[in-house]
């Protein structure tokens, strides 16, 4: 007589390793750990070669720019001699350990490659752990034949792996530059510590919150503390703080010294960080109830506010959190931005000329401060064109999670509900660019003595950017109505060639038909250029139109 499905017993994965089933090999708490990653690694096709793409721009970067600016050994130690001797350079680039093209390619560009590698860490495992938790699928995958810590190693598995793939792309990229290898090593080993550092972070993040934006916001917030003490840190040799180099993951990358020294033993910190950060989120996940955090939720309260009537209430009341962390980041940005601008006209002329033409190449300017001012308020556009796509991607996300559809089982329309993200969206982008500017204004104003004039124009030059940066959120809001499988991957990938046209196309001298590809090729140099309607204007229009198409190829399509 056959079985019915009844009749078979099943036991769940929480009573992994409690001995073998008759018939059936024994499940560890690390069985599946192996087919967890093959499936975040297909997941995460799109996505992590735009973090990798990142990594090996900014090495192209420090290997190419460096070496073309600062041609000859008399430019580069004067250049050497201007920063040891700027505090404000000190705690944006770090510490300087010498005056080869790597020691400089490694003060100019080693700090933001370990902070990127950090950022995709934590990306990476509190999206395949706390995330993957919280939307119910560890859930359903617990169900078959997984151990207990089976999703945690494997993400932890995959931010190593995607972190060993940037330092062999650095590497090469170095050498392939003519950089000594054992420097190139160095500096990719450096960024490898920090990252899978901040793997472990993210590993024990995603434990003690009971959410995904929880998880991200304590690992963010973690990095930003210690990467502002590492800025401390290196601009505190007057007051004696140069310790807190030393607290900073950070600043364990500098310590490492690539290209002057290659200290390797101090790669072990970084190792022992690592071991010790998923040691613990191993025993921490090992002590709370899936599904939840070691920090319980806040209940909520009875009733919804008015706040909460329509869709756009909700979607600003789910953004508002990230809107503040956004606008906190852009303002301590402005600020370091501001003050290094008052010493810029004796940095640019230690290179010789030649650091002052690449900069004219991107701001469209000859007068160093604004062309200076201008080249970062464009910087700071690209940030926030990041935050905007991130942010109208939401919509996406709700989708797949089946969050979107309670909200439109009520009166809602599609129309409100997409256009309600955007108009959330489009006030976020323009209040942290005008905290940008005032940040800046504040900081370049209080260095030169000139706060009331100066934090209106940078102001002015923050709001430009905008349409800009909607242009590029644009299109991943067309991609999410008539590509929703790849809009993630459009709308990054959009965001991706605007930064390499910004960062790489002036200095390597594009076509001008290839600049014109990026939005921000069109956005007027603002402070110092001249002001035109006519192009905000056209961008604004292109912003619309793909808005419009997206919400257009929205409403046409089934949900989910």
């Amino acid at each position: 007589m056959s079985r019915t499905s009844a009749d078979v017993p099943v036991r769940p994965a929480s009573h992994a390793g409690q001995g073998p089933r008759p018939g059936h090999r024994p499940v560890g708490p690390l069985t599946g750990t192996r087919e967890l990653l093959r499936l975040a690694q297909r997941r995460d096709k799109m996505l992590l070669p735009i973090w990798i793409y990142v990594l090996a721009i900014i090495a192209v970067s420090g290997s190419y720019l460096v070496n073309k600016i600062y041609k000859t050994p008399a430019d580069r130690a004067s250049l050497a001699v201007t920063v040891r001797h700027d505090a404000a350079l000190a705690f944006i680039y770090g510490q300087l350990h010498g005056d080869s093209v790597g020691a400089l390619a490694s003060w100019r560009y080693l700090v933001y490659s370990a902070l990127v590698a950090g950022l995709m860490s934590i990306f990476l495992v509190v999206r395949h752990t706390r995330a993957d938790e919280e939307a119910g699928r560890l859930e359903l995958v617990g169900s078959t034949v997984v151990g207990r810590h089976a999703a945690l190693t494997a993400a932890l598995l995959l931010a190593l792996l995607a972190n060993v793939v940037g330092l062999v792309l650095t590497f090469a990229i170095f050498v392939l530059f003519g950089l000594p290898t054992a420097g190139a090593l160095a500096y990719g080993l450096a960024v490898l510590g920090c990252g899978v550092a901040f793997a472990g972070v993210a590993a024990v993040a995603a434990q003690v919150s009971g959410t995904a934006r929880g998880a991200r916001a304590i690992a963010i917030t973690v990095l930003g503390v210690v990467f502002l003490l590492r800025g401390v840190g290196d601009s505190g040799a007057t007051h004696g703080l140069t310790w807190l180099t030393w607290v900073s993951p950070i600043g364990w990358t500098e310590e490492v010294r690539p290209f002057a020294g290659d200290r390797w033993w101090v790669l072990a910190v970084a190792a022992a960080a690592t071991v010790a950060g998923t040691a613990a989120a191993f025993v921490l996940a090992g002590r709370r109830d899936a599904g939840a955090g070691l920090v319980a939720a806040r209940p909520g309260l009875g009733s919804a506010g008015r706040l909460l009537s329509g869709p756009a209430g909700l979607a600003w009341r789910l953004e508002r959190g990230s809107l503040v962390g956004w606008s906190a980041g852009f303002l301590v940005a402005g600020l370091a931005i501001g003050v290094v601008g008052d010493g810029i006209g004796e940095l640019l002329g230690s290179g010789g000329g030649s650091f002052e033409k690449v900069i004219d190449r991107v701001a469209g300017q000859t007068a160093l401060t604004n062309a200076y001012l201008s080249a970062c308020m464009v910087l700071l556009g690209l940030v926030a064109a990041a935050y905007a796509t991130g942010a109208v991607l939401r919509l996406q996300t709700a989708e797949t999670d089946g969050l979107g559809e309670p909200v439109l089982a009520s009166p809602v329309s599609r129309y409100r509900w997409c256009g309600s993200q955007l108009l959330v969206t489009t006030v976020g982008t323009v209040v942290i660019l005008v905290v940008g500017g005032i940040g800046m204004g504040l900081g370049f104003g209080l260095a030169s003595s000139g706060v009331g004039t100066w934090t209106g124009r940078l102001v002015a030059a923050g709001l430009v950017q905008v349409p800009a940066a909607l242009c590029v959120a644009g299109v991943a809001v067309a991609a999410i109505g008539l590509l929703p499988r790849w809009s993630a991957g459009v709308g990054w990938g959009a965001f991706a060639v605007c930064v390499l046209i910004a960062l790489i196309g002036p200095a390597i001298r594009l076509t001008q038909d290839v600049l014109d590809i990026s939005p921000f090729t069109h956005v007027p140099k603002l402070p110092g250029g001249v002001v035109s309607a006519t192009p905000l204007v056209w961008l604004a229009v292109v912003a619309l139109a793909m808005a419009s198409v997206g919400i257009w190829g929205l409403r046409r399509r089934d949900i989910g």
